[in-house]
């Protein structure tokens, strides 16, 4: 298992730039510290084999997020085929509608969402209107 390379936990990402294993603790550390170093693009590392993934972010704090390299698809892939032709056996005559609700993927967002105004759209729209009123009629006084 690779190790952050200053705490010793488990490396989530790796940065090519400072060269470098982080977990997510250290990383927002380390990348949250300025502007330049966040810019830095960081490589998810498969939660399986810990090698490099397809998956490349930057930004001062990364969402915690679980990523698989293509050589472990790809070798759970046949022993997946393997496991569906012993269930369809056990299974037959279910709709597989079901099973693809089941495997819906729903990103997660690291920011909440912002918070609810307190104000009505409809006094927005007052004061808008209020506004450009009294900008038409100050345009209209002035002389030329």
């Amino acid at each position: 298992m690779k190790k952050c390379d200053l705490c010793d936990s488990a490396a989530k990402v790796y940065c090519d730039s400072d060269q470098a294993s982080l977990c997510w603790d250290c990383d927002v550390k380390v990348h949250g510290a300025n502007f330049l170093v966040a810019k830095h693009s960081r490589t998810l590392l498969c939660h399986v084999c810990q090698s490099p993934t397809p998956w490349i972010g930057s930004g001062l704090k990364l969402c915690p997020t679980v990523s698989v390299c293509e050589s472990c698809v790809n070798n759970n892939e046949g022993n997946h085929h393997e496991d569906e032709d012993e269930d369809e056996d056990d299974e037959e005559g279910q709709d597989g509608a079901e099973e693809d609700e089941e495997n819906q993927v729903v990103p997660w967002s690291c920011k909440p969402p912002p918070p609810v105004s307190s104000t009505s759209s409809s006094s927005r729209e007052e004061r808008l209107s209020e506004s450009v009123n009294i900008s038409r009629s100050t345009a209209r006084r002035e002389p030329r």
